[in-house]
């Protein structure tokens, strides 16, 4: 399934005030099919208050498809590990919406509200496939900050 500029625009970025309003079991689960547990531990944090994504200069995004389906989610948190950073976190794109420019129309919506708290923006991935996709969008590949495989320069 590929998109076009012309029809981005039956997609939606929606910043997620509550996990709770949404359904994002789906993608849960398509997540832990493909070996991650990061939306797991994103929902069990989100339930026991350990991380609301509501600190500011944080926040929680949701991509959704015209039937107002989640497709894709991530998150900014405040970088534990440096004072000027914030933490790319929790990203999945659901497989069949991956490689169209969905997945950097969510980042750049991170991107854009990172500019205005942070200096650097970092991220973690171990796959190939992520490094890759990172770099496109302009990420370093390097481990400056602590626990991090990738930077940005805001």
């Amino acid at each position: 399934m590929l998109f076009s500029e012309g029809n981005m625009e039956e997609f939606i970025v929606k910043q997620l005030k509550s996990l709770f309003d949404i359904d994002l079991h789906h993608l849960v689960k398509e997540s832990k099919e493909d070996g991650f547990r990061f939306l797991e531990r994103l929902v069990n944090e989100y339930e026991d208050d350990t991380n609301n994504f509501d600190k500011p200069g944080e926040s929680l995004y949701g991509l959704f498809n015209k039937e107002g389906v989640l497709i894709a989610i991530g998150g900014l948190n405040i970088d534990p590990f440096s004072n000027e950073a914030g933490r790319l976190r929790r990203f999945y794109v659901s497989k069949g919406y991956r490689r169209n420019g969905l997945g950097r129309l969510l980042v750049n919506q991170l991107i854009s509200d990172a500019k205005n708290f942070y200096k650097v923006l970092v991220l973690n991935t171990d796959t190939e496939q992520g490094d890759t996709f990172y770099t496109s969008l302009g990420f370093a590949k390097g481990n400056l900050y602590s626990n991090s495989t990738h930077y940005l320069c805001l």
